[in-house]
């Protein structure tokens, strides 16, 4: 989802008022900061937009009967409480991840969120250790360190894009901490959620990919909702729910909506080597794209840092086609690979 993050930075340092010749200073990052829109209001647009979509499948589905898609509403939400409250878990944890990535890439650019957030193998692997007994080789856990390893050269190094470079030194640092915090947050929540997920689907009932997520859809835009009134009622009530939507940041939304569908699809169907091939590519192309696009100028930890994050995620998938390593991007792939195999496989135990 490279043009998911380049949308969100985008979205994030470009004011629909900014003038293109406006010398940087604190009162220009103030009026940004004004003008920019609400990103609990986006999450919340995002997650009902989903639920739509659900929704337009399962109807599809009914041959367009209304009387047979209100009977599986009812079977799947109404007479399935304890199967929707289970749900409600990783349903929060995605309304905060999505908040917390929002926040991240508002404060750090984009070629480093993407090395980052590669921190969700890290996570996943160690609440799947510690959650469902799950067994590593010594090969995944030197992949793990690797890992570790480059994001932290990453983190530490001075690469920046033309907004940070535009803005005081101290206000750039203590932007980078924030977004960093954030983006290990939401690694963090991604890994939970993903493996909570798994454990929870042992004693589920086997059901399709489209009413799984009406099931975590439902409280998703519920929390959603809840979430962007505690957090943003003032700025609310004062601009407006959508003050500061652009096309961008329509865009925004639609991507990360309906990419998740296509994302899901992809993953299910995709072999191991290609999907190896598409994190470690993304890594790459958003670099780049970012250099053409946000002036980012990478330096020599940040380069060596990508490598390594890139050469961990070949070595911890690497070894063996009977079983797939399936790291979740949203909750979207995670329900349409419960019928076919878990989350996570240790293809060596």
């Amino acid at each position: 989802m490279v043009g998911l993050v380049i949308l969100m930075r985008y979205s994030r340092v470009n004011s629909p008022n900014s003038k293109p010749n406006s010398k940087p200073n604190s009162s220009n990052d103030d009026d940004l900061q004004s003008s920019l829109y609400i990103s609990s209001t986006a999450v919340f647009t995002m997650e009902l937009l989903k639920f739509f979509i659900c929704t337009l499948v399962l109807f599809h589905s009914t041959n367009y009967s209304f009387p047979h898609l209100f009977q599986i509403f009812k079977n799947s939400l109404i007479d399935s409480p304890y199967e929707v409250l289970k749900l409600s878990v990783p349903s929060l944890l995605y309304a905060l991840q999505n908040n917390l990535l929002y926040c991240a890439l508002t404060n750090l650019d984009a070629a480093s969120y993407q090395v980052i957030y590669q921190l969700k193998i890290l996570t996943t692997a160690l609440f799947s250790v510690t959650m469902l007994h799950k067994k590593l080789t010594v090969r995944k856990w030197f992949s793990l360190i690797l890992l570790s390893f480059g994001v932290i050269l990453a983190q530490t190094s001075t690469s920046q894009d033309s907004h940070v470079a535009s803005i005081p030194t101290d206000l750039a640092k203590k932007n980078r901490l924030v977004g960093t915090l954030c983006v290990v947050m939401a690694a963090c929540t991604s890994g939970f959620s993903g493996v909570y997920f798994e454990k929870i689907l042992k004693g589920s009932p086997k059901v399709s990919l489209w009413i799984r997520n009406i099931q975590m859809g439902l409280p998703s835009v519920l929390l959603s909702l809840l979430s962007s009134l505690l957090k943003d009622y003032s700025p609310i009530l004062r601009s407006g729910f959508f003050h500061g939507y652009t096309t961008t940041v329509w865009s925004v939304i639609l991507v990360q909506a309906g990419g998740g569908l296509l994302v899901a699809l992809v993953v299910k169907y995709a072999d191991n080597v290609l999907k190896v091939f598409a994190a470690s590519f993304s890594i790459v192309v958003n670099a780049v794209v970012s250099y053409v696009f946000f002036g980012f100028v990478p330096d020599g930890r940040f380069c060596v840092g990508t490598v390594a994050v890139c050469c961990s995620i070949v070595i911890y998938s690497g070894g063996g086609q009977k079983k797939r390593t399936i790291l979740p991007l949203n909750r979207l792939e995670q329900g349409g690979k419960e019928e076919k195999e878990n989350l996570i496989e240790d293809k060596d135990s």
